[in-house]
Order: C-alpha cells, then sequence, then structure tokens
C-alpha cells in the first residue's frame, strides 16, 4: 500500500480528480487530496487561468507543501498530480529526500541544474500537447534522468491535454484507460 498525495490541475477539484483517489483506493492506496483553490471548479481553461494567477505560485506551492506536511514521513510519500498539479507535485517530491514516487498525469515543472533524486518517475502525457511540447518534454525527461531519477514516459498520440477527466473536451477513453492501468502498476511497485 502506497500512501499517496493526488493534487489537482489548474480546473480545481473536479469529479474525475476524485474519481481518480477511488480508482487508487480501491487497489488498496491511502489517498489524500487537497483542494488548493477552496472549493473554486471551472470548466474553462481561461477560468482556471485566472484563478491560479489569482493565487499564484508560491501560493499554490505553499498550500501543497502544507497538504504534503502532515504525511510525510518513513514511509516515501508518493507524489501524484494533474497537469498544474503535476507541476506542483514535481517540486514537493525533489524537495522531498523521503520520497516514495512521482506520478505525473499532464504535466511537468521545470528544474533545478542541480537536483538529485533517485525516485521512480512516470510521466503520462498527451500527444502532441500544446501545453508540454515534445522539446519542452525532451528536455525535461533529460535533465530528470541528469538529476537520477528512474523516469518512463507514456505519450498517447490524439488525446487531449487532461484526457483523463471524462468531463472535459479533451476526454479519451482508451488513453485514460491505458494511462490507468499502468499508473495503477507503476504505484502498486512502490
Amino acid at each position: 500500500m502506497a500512501r499517496v498525495l493526488l493534487l489537482h490541475s489548474m480546473y480545481g477539484l473536479r469529479p474525475a480528480v476524485q474519481q481518480a483517489a477511488d480508482r487508487l483506493r480501491a487497489a488498496g492506496h491511502e489517498v489524500h487530496v487537497p483542494d488548493l483553490y477552496d472549493g473554486r471548479v471551472v470548466d474553462e481553461p481561461e477560468a482556471g487561468i485566472e484563478i491560479k494567477e489569482e493565487i499564484g505560485r508560491d501560493e499554490l506551492l505553499r498550500r501543497a507543501v502544507a497538504a504534503a506536511a502532515p504525511l510525510v514521513g518513513d514511509g516515501g510519500l508518493v507524489y501524484a498530480g494533474f497537469s498544474l498539479g503535476g507541476s506542483l507535485a514535481q517540486n514537493l517530491a525533489l524537495a522531498d529526500a523521503k520520497a516514495g514516487g512521482l506520478l505525473l498525469m499532464h504535466g511537468t515543472s521545470d528544474m533545478a541544474d542541480d537536483a538529485s533524486t533517485e525516485i521512480p518517475v512516470q510521466l503520462h502525457v498527451a500527444d502532441p500537447d500544446t501545453w508540454e511540447p515534445s522539446d519542452w518534454l525532451n528536455a525535461w525527461y533529460l535533465r530528470m534522468r541528469k538529476a537520477g531519477a528512474d523516469v518512463e514516459v507514456f505519450r498517447y498520440r490524439g488525446a487531449g491535454h487532461l484526457f483523463t477527466d471524462p468531463d472535459l473536451p479533451d476526454y479519451d477513453a482508451e488513453a485514460a484507460e491505458q494511462a490507468w492501468t499502468i499508473a495503477l502498476e507503476f504505484i502498486a511497485t512502490l
């Protein structure tokens, strides 16, 4: 059983995030899903960007750190997130020397040149993805490997950015099911 901190996208704590948490719980994992937007949920990317910018990146990271703090321990917390939540999860995981793993759904983050980690990392991303262009992902992969992470990247040709959310236009049922099958196997190994 893994302990998982699952962070939502810029759309807020949507039903798809709760469904993902339920899927992880059904597989025997302990899952924590903080609401970084204080109850606000949107359906349009512009509205999500507006909330994200209103709260600010530093405050979102502070809220994510506060959510993770009581969960961090000897067991190795698994950080996971969707898009923006993946970016935040990556930052938290790289700062936690005892992190158990990192599952990124649809999003990554920049990282310091001197970053160092040995955690297993799995990324699921659309191909192509306007939010995560190929040149960015290639550079991200190389930097993550240089940092020492064991990285797997799964690209889903023709899927939309948030292809695992059945209530968004990006949804791709086949890609979502494939991603979750692989992700659940990954978390089971941590």
